[in-house]
């Protein structure tokens, strides 16, 4: 039988997000969208049958330390356990090499391809992140294309709500340069 899913909006710095777990771990994270309805539709479209619910402590924590991420702390979210029910293996292992991305820090894909071993490419790396249920949790704002653009990113707002994650984190790559050196309305849009 399938674990109970919760779920709770919170507010952030950027708006409304939600949480969902179960007794296994986080089970969805979502960034903000046009109103809460649309959120909680969002929601209900992955988790049918999902309750609004009270958190409990740890999932109480979670929601804290996004909240601060969201104000620019530098809060780890690597600890967090996940419920990766019905995440195929490539993606776990992409999703752990992300997570290992610290705040205000960025990797290219080829680079997190890297990590992962001789069958990751850049492509699949991208198409992963593309499929992840745990944004900011499994950190895929941190991954950047090679030739210094953001790439993709599948949360509402798109590559907008991408640049706007890594400004509020100030991230920058690794080793010399600056992510948005080439970018000088970095602080518009």
């Amino acid at each position: 039988m399938p674990e109970a899913i919760a779920f709770t909006l919170f507010p952030t710095a950027i708006g409304a997000c939600a949480i969902a777990w179960n007794d296994q771990g986080l089970a969805g994270v979502w960034l903000p969208e046009a109103s809460p309805g649309h959120l909680r539709r969002r929601i209900a479209g992955r988790h049918r049958g999902a309750l609004e619910s009270t958190p409990a402590p740890t999932p109480a924590e979670v929601i804290a330390r996004l909240a601060a991420l969201l104000r620019g702390e530098r809060t780890t979210l690597a600890t967090v356990r996940l419920d990766e029910a019905g995440i195929d293996a490539f993606d776990r292992q992409v999703y752990a090499a992300a997570r290992t991305i610290p705040p205000g820090r960025v990797v290219t894909y080829a680079a997190l391809a890297a990590r992962i071993g001789a069958a990751a490419t850049p492509r699949a790396v991208g198409q992963s992140l593309g499929r992840n249920p745990f944004p900011l949790v499994v950190p895929c704002h941190r991954i950047v294309a090679a030739n210094g653009d953001l790439g993709g990113f599948s949360a509402p707002g798109g590559a907008a709500t991408k640049r706007r994650l890594l400004t509020i984190e100030d991230a920058r790559r690794e080793g010399p340069g600056e992510l948005f050196d080439d970018a000088g309305d970095a602080g518009s849009s």
